[in-house]
């Protein structure tokens, strides 16, 4: 009993470590880099830095997601597990500059 308590505590902790994150910088309404290539079947954190003064919406319609981040804010977007292939995203209020892709393999 005292082992099961045990590993119910660390399941957790290990769980969260087990996920990888990704970053990418929204700077004058691009994304950079506008690639990202995870591996596929794993939930990942993909954290988003909007470093531009205006908001950003990050919008996928293929991902399923769809998050406003303020300006000069972050935020984080779990993502996953994904299948192989290609998984374009773009910005809502910048849709002609604001594009990029998550590549599973």
């Amino acid at each position: 009993m005292k082992n099961l308590l045990i590993l119910l505590l660390v399941l957790p902790a290990w769980a969260m470590a087990a996920e990888t994150e990704y970053i990418v910088v929204i700077k004058n309404h691009v994304f950079e880099p506008a690639e990202i290539t995870i591996p596929a079947g794993k939930k990942i954190k993909l954290q988003v830095d909007n470093q531009d003064a205006t908001p950003e919406e990050f919008e996928s319609h293929e991902l399923n997601r769809e998050k406003v981040i303020p300006g000069k804010t972050k935020a984080s977007i779990f993502i996953g597990p994904l299948k192989s292939g290609r998984y374009p995203f773009f910005g809502e209020f910048n849709a002609k500059t604001a594009q990029g892709v998550i590549i599973a393999e």
